[in-house]
């Protein structure tokens, strides 16, 4: 029997394209619904029950380890999830398993949180607060340099196998403009983020909902992101 689609509730951001691409790399059928973080989408009620932290990616699998529906949030967890499912991009050895779960973590405590907040200040901050974008600026071009000494050694992330650990890191380089960085100036990762981008999966993972998405200009959309709304209790 052909298996049953994911159901995949995301946005086309860094986040969402982790598990955009890596359901394109592990040739999963699923189907994506847009949850639009602009509109609000986020905090209803039906979103809450799979994602209680109102944040994409979430995921429902009607085949889930038991034969059971089973439905994640967080996409670093989501990534392991889907590795197990698959067998695919998380190696089996301990040792070699571990490798990959570190530079994941990595990312999801460093390279997600920071540049994040280097795209805040840098771009969407409603005032320009030097001793902020200097600081995250300063942290991202110190994760690039993290990055880009790993990458000196070895062909992928973590190792010489694609990862998801790869998965996880690429989209949150995909802006690097945006981050003040010049990708130029970090070789091995330049290198590395030119063989990811021309995946196939890839390039059809960072597609999906991307004609979806438009520029935050608007003030309701700024206060659904980043104010009063996003801190009320649900």
């Amino acid at each position: 029997m052909p298996q049953a689609p994911i159901d995949v509730y995301s946005w086309p951001t860094p986040n969402g394209h982790k598990i955009h691409i890596m359901l394109e790399e592990c040739e999963l059928p699923y189907r994506a619904h847009p949850v639009n973080i602009g509109k609000g989408d986020q905090f209803e009620s039906a979103f809450l029950k799979i994602s209680p932290n109102n944040k994409i990616p979430a995921i429902t699998d009607p085949e889930g380890p038991d034969g059971k529906a089973i439905s994640l949030f967080e996409s670093g967890a989501i990534l392991v999830y889907l590795a197990g499912k698959t067998g695919k991009f998380l190696p089996t050895s301990d040792r070699a398993r571990y490798e990959v779960l570190q530079w994941l973590m990595f990312q999801m405590g460093g390279v997600g949180p920071m540049l994040g907040q280097t795209h805040h200040f840098r771009n969407y901050a409603p005032e320009k607060i030097g001793y902020a974008i200097d600081r995250y600026s300063n942290e991202a071009r110190r994760l690039y340099g993290v990055i880009d000494k790993q990458l000196s050694a070895n062909k992928f992330i973590a190792g010489k196998t694609f990862s998801i650990a790869d998965i996880a890191i690429f989209p949150w380089l995909r802006s690097h403009e945006n981050q003040g960085i010049v990708l130029a100036d970090f070789p091995y990762v330049k290198a590395w983020f030119d063989g990811i981008a021309a995946r196939p999966a890839v390039q059809r993972g960072v597609k999906v909902l991307a004609d979806l998405r438009t520029p935050i200009t608007g003030e309701k959309e700024r206060e659904i992101l980043f104010g009063k709304t996003q801190y009320q209790r649900r």
